[in-house]
């Protein structure tokens, strides 16, 4: 057989190792057990390199796969830094689907949710999704140049009185003017762990990763507090554009690491002094495009301050001005209540701890590894063992105390199951 000398140099040069786990789930977001899943070098996508099935709670085992070596995804080199490969899934009663170009960074964990459509009866259908190279790796438009504040006295002025995050973002998936591009409603965190992922390189410094995780919220929030298109007449949030916006990518992986980072700060954006708005914070890479003379961040700057030892908000001020700042929306959409602002752990008491017992009970319905435990308003050992399990699935840190992360994991997950998802 013959493949493309690119993709067979590719595989040659895979000397070091990731991580995959692919999460297989229905259209109403419940686990699919049992669901075949086979992982094969998508230039060689007969050759498989392992086979397993999902477990009670639609997961893979973790699975160790080559990749390129880890130098070549902290500068900026010719060659490509992640391996790419095909995830087939196949499940009874379900659509086949195939995903092409699952990325895989070294020493770090990719994650693949495959959601899969029933299969109508009588009808013999597959789905198939193709993930596109990295921004970083390959030649997309670069940025149209915008105002970072938005003049309110003009058509796309502010509409909302508040920063509220939203419950979900309609991208476009297709240039502003592009009609025949489709509109996918995706979770507001999804979006800003897709377009993290595909924008940046998840083994880069952890504070190198929140700056820039900070810097698409606050564009992506600026979309949506002056609702900018829709003020336009168009009827989604952003595109997937990286000429007008940044680029999202349909069915594509996330990392452990830049999940983790996400969950930490979706409340957050980025602020002026005496600006209500969100920052429209413009960036480029900095390598192949050059924006440094516009007061943008570049991301391969931010990646060797990081190295340097910055924080996050130092690499943010070291290319946007002192005066920016880290902000707090004053609204989070679509879920059953805010963060208490304490934990709850072994002790704790009351109307939040009846409240996770409750939605961990939900959520068991549909992952039947979490136990049900009794709701009584009390933080005993059998709630802190199903938080440790609920830890355990969705992949925080098993501490088996509520605190920030795993609240709003609770939350996202038991909105998530407990309701029919919106198409993405």
């Amino acid at each position: 057989m013959y493949y493309p000398y690119g993709k067979v140099r590719v595989q040659q040069e895979n000397v070091d190792q990731g991580i995959l786990q692919v999460t297989v789930v229905d259209e109403n977001n419940h686990p699919i057990e049992n669901a075949r899943i086979r992982i094969s070098y998508t230039g060689a996508p007969d050759s498989t390199v392992e086979e397993v099935s999902s477990d009670s709670s639609g997961q893979s085992p973790l699975l160790e796969l080559k990749t390129p070596p880890l130098e070549y995804s902290m500068e900026p080199v010719e060659e490509q830094p992640y391996a790419e490969y095909t995830v087939n899934i196949e499940a009874e009663g379900y659509e086949p689907k195939v995903i092409a170009g699952t990325e895989v960074l070294p020493q770090v964990q990719a994650e693949q949710t495959a959601r899969l459509r029933l299969q109508p009866a009588g009808e013999d259908l597959y789905q198939r999704v193709v993930i596109g190279p990295h921004t970083l790796f390959a030649e997309y438009p670069p940025k149209i140049p915008e105002e970072e504040i938005k003049p309110v006295n003009e058509t796309g002025e502010i509409v909302l009185s508040r920063v509220v995050i939203p419950e979900f973002i309609v991208v476009h998936d297709g240039p502003v003017n592009d009609n025949s591009a489709q509109n996918f409603y995706v979770p507001y965190r999804d979006y800003i762990k897709n377009v993290a992922s595909s924008e940046i390189y998840a083994t880069w410094p952890d504070d190198t990763i929140r700056a820039n995780v900070l810097a698409i919220m606050s564009f992506t929030l600026n979309r949506v507090y002056t609702e900018w298109y829709r003020n336009k007449g168009y009827d989604f949030t952003i595109t997937s554009s990286t000429a007008y916006d940044h680029k999202w990518i349909s069915g594509r992986n996330t990392f452990d690491s830049i999940d983790r980072i996400v969950d930490d700060l979706f409340e957050n954006y980025l602020s002026r002094p005496n600006v209500r708005q969100p920052i429209l914070t413009q960036y480029c890479d900095g390598n192949r495009v050059q924006c440094q003379d516009r007061g943008w961040m570049t991301q391969w700057g931010s990646k060797e301050l990081g190295d340097r030892g910055y924080s996050a908000i130092e690499i943010i001020r070291s290319f946007y001005g002192n005066d920016m700042y880290v902000n707090v929306a004053e609204e989070i959409s679509g879920i059953p209540a805010s963060w208490p602002g304490y934990i709850l752990d072994i002790g704790s008491s009351g109307n939040k701890v009846t409240q996770i017992q409750e939605q961990l009970n939900t959520i068991s319905e549909a992952y039947p590894a979490l136990p049900q435990i009794a709701v009584d308003g009390i933080y005993g050992s059998r709630t802190k063992d199903a938080v440790r399990k609920f830890q355990n699935i969705f992949g925080l840190p098993q501490t088996g105390i509520v605190d920030y992360q795993t609240w709003y994991k609770i939350q996202e997950i038991y909105v998530a199951v407990s309701r029919i998802a919106e198409l993405y």
